[in-house]
């Protein structure tokens, strides 16, 4: 696909493109009321730490979701044995920095970890993450071992009503979801509310019982209080680990907010998808979980 780039008109909303391929427009990314808290920022243009240092600064600051003296899990995508230019996993620059900003914040101790799918310490290493974490200060741990998750119950979830999941969920205050955008062969996608099935055991159970419907309901038990969606290096097919860097397009993207259902309705426009056409969406949209009507929003577009 050529470069093309799309011009803000109305309530429209138009994306520079990177220089693989162009951006999908999305469509009423504008602020409605700048003088009230926004409820998203999708910010392009720039690398993922500097991306987010501007993003997270227009929502108002880490602070205003990591306290001093709390504890933080930060769970990006680490499940598959490829290297960031691969698009599979987070980008590890902007994994570090999302850590810098929690520490920065007053956290006491910030976590990383995921449930791999690979073998969890390839993962780790390759994907360029471990060091990162390292880098920030930051304790990367293990999801590899069964004895590390633990029984809740989902209560209200109409297929997932109970799971396993990882310690860290339970033992830290704040939650902090940053997954990477990619195609995905089972759910079209993988946003934020998908990245959420590495914090649990048994995700063979939800594609066993209807997957959609699971992914919303774990919703039910833990929303994330921030999601940052990383679409730098975005795997526009072949997900969800891809079969080379043909796969992959510099899109230069993110998107940063404590709605899970309208982070992930408007990072799916970069795959020139409708909310309405991924059913983890508009299931959890019907919930009430989230608002996938972004026209509803009051959405800032910083570009860098």
């Amino acid at each position: 696909m050529k470069r093309r780039e799309f011009i803000h008109k109305g309530v429209g909303a138009g994306i520079v493109a990177g220089t693989a391929m162009s951006m999908m427009p999305y469509s009423n990314l504008m602020a409605q009321n700048n003088q009230d808290p926004y409820d998203l920022v999708a910010t392009m243009g720039g690398m993922p730490d500097t991306m987010f240092d501007q993003g997270i600064a227009a929502m108002g600051g880490m602070g205003k979701f990591v306290k001093k003296g709390q504890k933080v899990l930060v769970k990006p995508n680490i499940g598959w044995d490829r290297v960031p230019e691969r698009g599979a996993n987070t980008n590890p620059l902007l994994v570090k920095q999302v850590i810098k900003h929690c520490l920065d914040a007053g956290a006491s101790e910030v976590y990383v970890f995921d449930h791999t799918c690979h073998e969890w310490t390839k993962c780790y290493k390759n994907s360029g993450i471990e060091a990162k974490v390292k880098e920030a200060n930051g304790k990367i741990v293990p999801g590899n071992n069964e004895s590390y998750y633990h029984q809740v119950e989902v209560k209200g979830g109409k297929k997932l009503t109970s799971t396993k999941v990882h310690e860290l969920l339970l033992e830290t205050d704040v939650f902090i979801n940053v997954p990477v955008l990619k195609h995905h062969s089972s759910t079209k996608v993988s946003l934020a509310m998908k990245n959420l099935m590495g914090v649990v055991w048994d995700r063979g159970y939800y594609h066993k019982n209807d997957l959609h419907q699971c992914i919303a309901d774990f919703l039910y038990y833990r929303k994330p209080d921030l999601n940052i969606i990383d679409a730098y290096y975005v795997m526009t097919k072949n997900g969800p680990m891809g079969v080379s860097t043909n796969d992959v397009s510099n899109m230069k993207a993110q998107i940063i907010s404590p709605d899970i259902v309208a982070a992930d309705a408007a990072a799916v426009k970069f795959l020139n998808r409708n909310p309405e056409d991924i059913g983890h969406i508009q299931i959890a949209h019907d919930l009430g979980f989230g608002n996938k009507n972004l026209n509803e929003l009051n959405i800032k577009r910083i570009k860098i």
